[in-house]
C-alpha cells in the first residue's frame, strides 16, 4: 500500500494493494492498524452516496465537529476535491483534485480543516467514505463549487447541484468567518 502526500500537507492519495487472479480481485479497503501509521485518526462514521453523471456534491465542511474523510469509489468514477480552509495556513484557499474510480481503486484522505466535494464523471457512481467525526446537523457549511477565486479545474461544465449547494458562499466571503485555525 502506498500513501502519497499531496502538495497540500495532510492530504493523501492512497493506493491499496489489490490482488488479482482469474476469479477477480481482493483488496483490504481499510485496516486501522495499517492506516494509523500515516493517518493518526479514529474513524467513527461511514457514509455512502449514489449519484448520476454531472452531480456535484460539495464543497462541504463542519466547524464545531470537523470531519476528516477517507473517500473510496465502489462503482463509477469521480473527480474528488479538497480545499484548504484553515485560517493562517500557507496553503489557505488552495485545492487538490484526483480521479477516483472503481478501476484504479485509489482512496483520498481529506483531513479535518478542509472543504470536500466531488463531481461524478461516469453514468453513475457509488461513493463510500469514512469520517473522523459524526455528522452534526446545524454544523453544515460549504463553498461554492465554481468559485472563480478557487479556480478549480472541474472536468465537466454541465452539473447537477442541490439547491443548497448552488447557494453556497465563496472563499472570499468565508475568509473572515470563524474558520478552523492552522497549526503544525
Amino acid at each position: 500500500m502506498e500513501f502519497l502526500e499531496a502538495d497540500i500537507s495532510g492530504i493523501y492519495l492512497i493506493k491499496p494493494d489489490t490482488f488479482r487472479d482469474q476469479r477477480g480481485f481482493f483488496m483490504e479497503m481499510f485496516n486501522q492498524e495499517k492506516y494509523e501509521v500515516e493517518l493518526p485518526y479514529r474513524f467513527v462514521q461511514d457514509n455512502m452516496s449514489s449519484s448520476q453523471r454531472g452531480v456535484v456534491r460539495g464543497l462541504h465542511y463542519q466547524l464545531k465537529q470537523p470531519q476528516g474523510k477517507l473517500v473510496f469509489v465502489l462503482t463509477g468514477e469521480i473527480f474528488d476535491v479538497a480545499v484548504d480552509i484553515r485560517r493562517g495556513s500557507p496553503t489557505f484557499g488552495q485545492w487538490v483534485g484526483y480521479n477516483l474510480s472503481e478501476k484504479n481503486r485509489h482512496q483520498l484522505f481529506v483531513p479535518p480543516g478542509f472543504a470536500h466535494g466531488f463531481m461524478v464523471l461516469s453514468e453513475t457512481a457509488q461513493v463510500y467514505y469514512k469520517c473522523t467525526d459524526l455528522y452534526c446537523h446545524g454544523d453544515e457549511y460549504g463553498l461554492l463549487w465554481n468559485d472563480p477565486e478557487l479556480a478549480i479545474n472541474w472536468p465537466e461544465t454541465e452539473v447537477i447541484l442541490s439547491s443548497k449547494d448552488a447557494d453556497l458562499p465563496t472563499i472570499k466571503t468565508i475568509a473572515n468567518e470563524h474558520l478552523p485555525s492552522w497549526s503544525d
